[in-house]
């Protein structure tokens, strides 16, 4: 039994949600997808998925399996890719998915930088505030900030962010500074319905806590309710990069960094069932260039 080829057989189906799906993605046929999942798991002694006339699903032992088959055939990938990547010049259809405003202010000039170099990929960037589905909508590589979720991934880290509160320096001027959140009740905040809402998360002594802001403004773009906090309108929690510029120039200062939550992660992910394309290996060694040590 090829071994290697048995184990992209049941990555293909757990990742395509069928057997018939599988077989698509392999350019196989259903039949010889069931001998070889059928030969695995009797080689294995343990049943991989539990299949219904409807469904199929990863059992336990298939969910440790499919983890331990992704880490092995990564590391074939990479070994491979140390030998060609070199000799072959990017090229073809690559989609990427980054978060909108993060994505207009890192994402989007590297990509154009990469286009530059790499004049035979076409990039498709596709900037949206939702987590997507690599898989299930065919994207190569996203741009993620926060804690990831999807362990089918493989994730590289970039930088990170804070979740920081802002004011203008004319608001600071004609209130009180805040020494802690619960200032914040008495004061007139700016909130952001996509982001912190009006329960805003903050940290003392290790522990984790929220306090209910009021303010007579609410929001659900960023801009406009970083543009009212610029206006002295009231104090606003962003993630930091979404208004690094205006800190960086003075017209925001930042209040409460000692109650800040730990930063959040940036990650490059993408796939590995599947060994990756020249164009896309290159990308991501780019991106992970190109946005390094990334802490706005």
């Amino acid at each position: 039994m090829d071994k290697l080829k048995a184990m992209h057989t049941v990555l293909s189906i757990a990742d395509e949600g069928s057997l018939t799906a599988a077989a698509a993605a392999l350019g196989s046929s259903p039949p010889a997808v069931v001998r070889t999942l059928a030969a695995l798991e009797a080689h294995l002694g343990i049943r991989l998925f539990n299949r219904t006339t409807r469904r199929i699903s990863l059992t336990e032992e298939g969910r440790h399996y499919i983890a331990s088959c992704r880490q092995l055939l990564a590391a074939v990938a990479d070994a491979e890719s140390a030998l060609t990547t070199g000799a072959v010049e990017p090229s073809g259809q690559l989609t990427v998915t980054a978060p909108v405003l993060f994505g207009q202010m890192y994402v989007a000039p590297a990509v154009t930088r990469f286009v530059q170099k790499f004049g035979k990929v076409r990039v498709n960037l596709l900037l949206l505030d939702r987590v997507v589905n690599l898989l299930e909508e065919h994207i190569d590589v996203g741009i993620r900030i926060g804690e990831l979720e999807d362990s089918s991934l493989v994730a590289q880290p970039l930088g990170s962010v804070r979740r920081m509160v802002v004011a203008s320096p004319d608001y600071l001027g004609k209130h009180e500074i805040p020494s802690h959140p619960r200032d914040l009740l008495k004061a007139n905040c700016v909130r952001f319905s996509g982001g912190a809402g009006p329960w805003w998360t903050f940290h003392e002594d290790g522990k984790q806590f929220t306090v209910p802001v009021t303010g007579n403004l609410e929001f659900n773009h960023v801009a406009p309710a970083a543009e009212a906090c610029l206006a002295g309108l009231g104090f606003g929690m962003f993630i930091s990069y979404q208004v690094a510029q205006h800190i960086e120039h003075n017209r925001l200062h930042t209040v409460l960094e000692s109650f800040e939550p730990p930063p959040r992660p940036i990650h490059v992910v993408y796939p590995h069932a599947r060994l990756l394309p020249a164009r896309t290996k290159v990308f991501i060694e780019w991106i992970k260039q190109e946005l390094k040590g990334v802490h706005p």
